[in-house]
């Protein structure tokens, strides 16, 4: 794949001082930054002289932005982005309610080679194509080289109206969504033609903004054109989720034109009604929506159906239909056989038999993902008891399976013989509780083997999390399989 070398790369800063803000360009210009906007309304500065300093000094190409929050600030404002100007600086940001004909003449008058940028900001009301179009139309008419949206977003479908700008925008447009829901304004901009993205530096999070070096690194979004296609995890939370490292740069490997995206999903029936075009071209799905997502597809696997539950979704090329598929049984099974095998190889006592063959696994969930587990465990011949905070789900699983349902308040003590499995398929441990677990530490000692579904740095989960992924990968891209490649990255980055 050929890259889109004109793409700029643009982190915002915010800092206090000069001196934070100079630190904070170096820091930029070491990930890999093809820009930065200093944000001077941050700055405490008691003379504009400091602000000369700072823009004469400046490490790399910069966006000089002052949104004024008082009249005096508006002063101050003007003040700044003149002395920009006059210093040639490439681009000056000016707010829409700030750039009137007159402040915009004087700007295009005294510039040499700055770029003006007005933006407009939309907040309070949910985006749609009518209003951010109205935004845009009076945001061109100014006059402006660049234009800008900066939108508040409460849910992800919130963005796709961003997109619909950005394809059919007359001039360049800068888009930002605001908001952990906003994430893939940025990731998926360049499809839609967006010639800027904004990424975040260091250990510093920012709402919407990807890591810089994750846009540099795994993401590589230069390589994006209007024909790649679209995968994701669709999952809430969705931090936790490693296939982004795993898939892009797979897709890389084989030169299959994709992208794999985090999506941050609360309503999945409305995300599934928004994004249904053909750029999106399949998805993983975690918790909490892998029995809902069953609803969404046109057709289902039998072994996902048998499960109730899918975590992988493609949309077929050839009518665009949704189909449903559960790679979750086969890679947590083996992810835990392969544990087994693992220590026995080393211990000279490698068989062909499952290892967890007539073994006594406990399992604490009964979603989807803990369904995946109960019906690969028992394709292994596993003796399976389910522990569910909802006591009818888990009688229900263990049903399916021939296995036995206990109440939840049991998991503490449960201990009838030594060499168990423990499998946690709940969300206990996800993030913000990461620091919890359903068995306490003294009670682990009954269990040969524990394993996380959800997530854990332990190398079993990697494996499973690798297997999986290779499982998804082949029905994404029909049938590529590089199998040593995502292991490798597994052993190597995780």
């Amino acid at each position: 794949m050929s890259s889109h070398s004109n793409l700029l790369v643009c982190t915002p800063l915010e800092c206090e001082t000069k001196e934070e803000m100079v630190a904070s360009m170096e820091l930029a210009k070491e990930e890999g930054a093809d820009l930065v906007e200093l944000c001077i309304g941050s700055m405490s500065f008691s003379h504009i002289s400091e602000i000369e300093q700072l823009l004469k000094h400046r490490l790399l190409p910069s966006i000089v932005s002052f949104r004024p929050s008082s009249p005096t600030n508006r002063y101050k404002c003007l003040q700044v982005l003149k002395l920009a100007i006059e210093l040639d600086i490439e681009f000056v940001e000016i707010d829409l309610e700030v750039a009137t004909e007159a402040v915009i003449n004087e700007f295009m008058r005294k510039r040499s080679n700055t770029k003006i940028i007005v933006s407009g900001h939309l907040n309070g009301e949910t985006p749609t194509t009518e209003n951010l179009g109205n935004l845009i139309i009076d945001l061109q008419s100014t006059g402006a080289d660049v234009i800008k949206l900066v939108v508040d977003v409460s849910y992800i479908t919130d963005v796709a109206p961003i997109f619909h700008m950005l394809t059919h925008c007359q001039v360049p447009l800068i888009a930002r969504a605001v908001g952990d829901r906003g994430l893939i304004s940025q990731l998926l901009g360049p499809k839609y033609g967006a010639f800027l993205v904004w990424g975040s530096i260091g250990d510093k999070f920012i709402p919407g903004l990807p890591p810089l070096a994750s846009i540099k690194q795994a993401y590589k979004l230069e390589y994006m054109n209007s024909d790649t296609k679209i995968f994701g995890v669709v999952s809430n939370p969705v931090g936790h989720s490693k296939g982004p490292l795993l898939h892009n740069p797979a897709f890389r490997h084989t030169g299959y034109n994709g992208i794999y995206v985090p999506l941050l999903v609360d309503n999945i029936e409305e995300f599934f009604r928004v994004y249904s075009c053909d750029d999106f071209g399949g998805f993983s799905v975690g918790i909490p929506h892998k029995e809902a997502a069953l609803r969404f597809c046109d057709e289902v696997h039998p072994l996902a159906q048998s499960i109730g539950a899918v975590n992988t979704i493609i949309r077929r090329p050839a009518d665009g239909k949704l189909v449903g598929y559960n790679t979750d049984c086969e890679a947590c099974i083996t992810a835990i056989e392969d544990a087994f095998r693992g220590r026995r190889v080393a211990s000279g006592q490698e068989s062909h038999v499952s290892p967890i063959a007539g073994k006594l696994l406990v399992l604490v969930g009964a979603g989807g993902a803990g369904r995946a587990i109960a019906f690969g465990a028992k394709s292994r011949g596993a003796r399976v008891v389910i522990f569910n905070r909802r006591f009818e789900r888990a009688k229900a699983l263990a049903k399916a399976v021939s296995g036995e349902a206990l109440p939840y308040e049991y998991l503490k003590e449960f201990c009838p013989e030594k060499g168990m499995i423990l499998a946690n398929a709940s969300a206990v441990g996800m993030e913000p509780n990461e620091d919890q677990t359903p068995v306490p530490k003294a009670a682990l000692k009954s269990y040969e083997l524990v394993f996380d579904a959800v997530y854990t740095p332990r190398s079993t989960r990697l494996l499973q999390e690798a297997a999986e992924a290779l499982g998804q990968f082949k029905l994404f891209t029909g049938g590529l399989a590089p199998e040593d490649f995502m292991r490798k990255i597994v052993l190597e980055q995780f």
